[in-house]
Parts: C-alpha cells; structure tokens; sequence
C-alpha cells in the first residue's frame, strides 16, 4: 500500500516535462494533488524545447506539424481555458508543398473542395473518390478519437462497446494502408501524398494498419495550423495551467533512481535530493525508465523485447539562420523527388543511412515574423533516418551537402553562402537529451502488433503506484497522442488513489 498522508493529500512526482508530462501533472493537479515535474534539461517541454541563437533566430527544436487542433483545445478547456488564451493558431494554406522535382511540384491547399480539384486534375476520377476515402477516414477519425484513443490498454474489455463492435470491419486494424490507399488511387503522386504521415510518424505503408488513415483526414481535412511564436507557446500555455493549480517544476534535475515499498512508490531520488511519494508518472523514455531507474524486479519488459520492438524513425535535423528571404519556398515543403519506398526500406527493413533520401523543409518565417530577424529566414531541415544508426560529424556535413544541393536546385538560388546560423541534431542527441531509446525521435512504430493493447503497458504491472505516458505507450506517437496520454495515466493514478488512499 502507499504511503498514508495524515492530510490524505496524495503527493505525485512526474518524470519529464513534454506534452505528456505536462498534461499528466496539470490534470493530477486538478484533482488537489501536490505534484512536482522534473526535467533533465534546462527548458520543459522535451522535444519541443525552442533554441534561440544570439543572432535573433527562435527554432521550434521537435514538433512542427499541429494536427488535430481539437485535442489541444479540449486540454485547455478542462481547465476553463482556450488555447487563444496562450497562442494564436493560424490556418496555413498551402497546407503544405509536395516536390516531386524542380517543376513538378503540388502546393495542397486547405480548402476541401479546392484539394478534390487538385486531386481531380492530377487522376481523372480522383476527385470522388477523395471524398469517398475522406468519408471513410472521418469515420475511423471519429471512433478514433471518442472510442479509442482515449483507452488505457490494460484489458480486452476496454473494446466491448457496442459501436467499436458494429463498425470494426470499417475500422480496417488488419488491413494494409499501402493496399488501401491503391484501392482508391492510381497515379504515384496522389499515393506519394497519402502515404507520407505514416512514413515520418510510424512504419512502412505496406506494415501500417488502413485505420490510420485517419491521419489523412486529421492533415488533409482538418488543415495545417500553426501557433504563432511556435510550439514553444503551447509548452508555455501548459505549463501556465499546470502552474496555477500548483505543480512544482524542477529543471536541470535529472531522476536517476526510483525505491519502493510494498509494491508501491516509496523515494525518488534526483542529481539534487531524495523526496518522498505516494505515486508516480513516468513521461520520460520508457526503456529509460525501466532499465535506468528501477530494479530489474520491478521492470515491465527485458532488453529482449525492446530489441524485438519496431521503432519510428530518428532524424538529422538542421536548424538554419538565413540572412536574406528564400522565394520560393512556403511554410511546409517536403522533398520527395526521390523513392518513398527505398527510403522507408532504409528506416524499417535494412536499416542503413539512405542511398537517397526524402526530406522536409519547415521555414515557419513565412508565417510568423518573430522566429527570425527582418528580412532572414528560419529553416528546419529533417530528414528520417533509421534509430541507432551511427551519428557523426562526417556523415551529418555529407548529408547537409546532399539536401543542400537539391534545395537550391528546387529554389533556384544560392542558400549556403547566406547561412548565418546553423546547429545539427541526430542519433547521439536525442539519446542524451531525452534518454532517448536507439535515439528514436518518434518513439514506436505503428504497426499492428503495436496497436493498441499491444504496446508498452501504462501501468507497470509489479509496481501499483507507477504509470507511464508518452509515446513509447498508448496510444502513440505525435503531439496530440502524448497529450491524451498524460490524461489517461493522470486518469489511472487518480483511481488508484480513490480506491486505496
């Protein structure tokens, strides 16, 4: 049993300050529990911290993509706020740019009925058969987000409801995204750009469940937003909330080991003192957590099972100051005038650094003057890589070069004489940043023995009082996921609690 507070009041330690953190110690908080957040780094946030160089240049440093904007906003509401109380959220349109080469390129607007126009001109018929693949999408969105994502994924029983029942079938677990959306689409550009979410956020099409094509009504439906002043605002606007109802945040004061009694938490102790708990909420990396800070008693899984897991891809990301404006380029460009499928290979089946890499351009200036000084831009270059590849300095300048020539070939100027700033990201930072296992970015892949009740546990099954969140738990990877997840092992803990304190 956990520790008896003579004033009843549990006391709860959440380990790291992403959005899953964030939104586990704002929602505890809620409840009048005393909650404290510690965080490794200088800044909260995890992979949404902001870098601001000297020269007047603010990098969202993660996130980038803000998708599905209901779910931030039904966080701010279970505190009685709105997300336009912390940031302003604008619609991007274009979307988003797809080149497929220097003068082969779609800019894919947000309005619907202007996308089934670009479809249509692209594969005659397309059109209508957008609206009927969107319909279906909206329907797995629909039941995804009221049925599903919510679930904690600790018992079968959770899915006995009476419309995930009826609609399973429509739900498509077993079948192959990369076979679904050829049912609907010929031409290898339209495939190209409904296959791509699942490339960045998951697996290959060919292994990733047809449910998530919800991914594509979320992106394509729902529209691109962006937060003015970047993703560091929603970290800030979470935080504020978690403040007010009294969390403690803790930064620079990395968790290095966690001590029981009973089955339950008892200490955590940190590079800085020792407290006392009656519960806590793991929201740093999972493997991490098990296998650096607990007893190999009290773990979930052994090395053999997360050397069994399919991860998400890592990334080389550069973060670029530009001393003048760039034309061409929009808010989202993503390159794929090379093969998508060689590239997923390269992450998922023979993991290797790519012959021919995919990658993506965010230049957030385009939309928000404050990211960069006047009249410069800001890049953020990615590309996906398998995790645990080696990382070095040789091979991310060759890289650089690499992406380097085909963006000046797309956007017909010079870009590397004007770079006045510029910081590298990969393997080995993601690993001592965040603890990151293999150095994943996005934790694990969607596939379907990875679905579900089939991923890492929320609770730890040998310790009652010790709940994970995150994406390397339900439901997943993405900002939103982690969100919900915080929710869902702040909702765990909390029974807990009601029944046994």
């Amino acid at each position: 049993m956990p520790i008896k507070r003579a004033n009843k009041t549990p006391k709860v330690a959440i380990i790291g300050s992403g959005f899953a953190g964030l939104s586990a110690a704002a929602y505890l908080s809620k409840n009048g529990y005393k909650v404290d957040v510690y965080e490794k780094n200088e800044q909260v946030g995890g992979r949404a911290r902001q870098l601001t160089s000297n020269n007047g240049y603010l990098f969202d440093m993660g996130p980038s993509w803000y998708w599905m904007p209901e779910v931030f906003e039904k966080f701010f509401n279970d505190f009685g706020y709105k997300a336009s109380d912390f940031y302003k959220l604008e619609l991007i349109d274009p979307g988003f740019t797809v080149v497929y080469g220097k003068d082969d390129v779609l800019d894919i607007p947000a309005d619907f009925e202007a996308l089934c126009n670009l479809f249509e001109s692209v594969e005659a018929g397309a059109a209508e058969k957008l609206k009927v693949f969107m319909g279906e999408a909206e329907y797995k969105y629909r039941v995804g987000m009221d049925k599903l994502v919510y679930k904690p994924g600790l018992s079968l029983t959770e899915f006995i409801d009476i419309d995930l029942i009826k609609g399973v079938f429509k739900l498509q677990v077993f079948a192959s995204f990369s076979k679904h959306v050829r049912k609907f689409f010929k031409n290898p550009k339209l495939i190209t750009l409904m296959e791509f979410p699942v490339l960045f956020l998951g697996a290959t099409p060919e292994d990733t469940p047809a449910l998530y094509s919800l991914m594509n009504y979320a992106g394509l439906k729902l529209g691109t937003w962006y937060p003015q002043g970047g993703f560091g605002e929603v970290i800030k606007g979470m935080k504020t909330v978690a403040e007010k109802n009294g969390v403690t945040f803790f930064t620079n004061e990395a968790v290095t080991g966690l001590q029981t009694t009973n089955n339950s938490i008892a200490t955590l102790t940190t590079s800085q003192r020792s407290e006392d708990y009656d519960g806590v909420i793991a929201a740093a990396d999972y493997h991490h957590v098990e296998n650096t800070l607990l007893n190999s008693s009290f773990r979930n899984y052994d090395e053999k099972y997360w050397d069994s897991r399919v991860m998400a891809p890592s990334s080389l990301i550069f973060y670029l100051g530009i001393n003048k404006r760039v034309g061409k380029l929009k808010h989202h460009t993503l390159f794929f005038d090379e093969d998508l499928k060689q590239h997923a290979v390269e992450i998922y089946k023979d993991a290797k650094w790519p012959s021919k890499p995919l990658f993506y351009v965010c230049c957030p200036s385009k939309t928000d003057e404050h990211v960069a000084p006047a009249g410069h831009e800001n890049l953020f270059i990615l590309m996906p890589i398998a995790p645990d590849l080696k990382d070095t300095e040789e091979l991310r300048e060759k890289y650089f070069e690499l992406i380097m020539d085909r963006l000046e070939e797309y956007v017909g100027e010079p870009i590397r004489p004007f770079i006045d700033y510029k910081k590298s990201y990969c393997v080995n930072d993601f690993k001592s940043d965040y603890n990151s296992f293999k150095g994943n970015a996005y934790g694990l892949a969607n596939t379907l023995m990875q679905t579900a009740n089939l991923k890492p546990s929320i609770k730890n099954n040998k310790i009652d009082t010790l709940f994970y969140a995150g994406q390397l738990t339900v439901p997943g990877p993405g900002v939103p996921p982690s969100i919900i997840s915080g929710n869902v092992a702040a909702k765990q803990l909390t029974e807990y609690f009601a029944k046994n304190l």
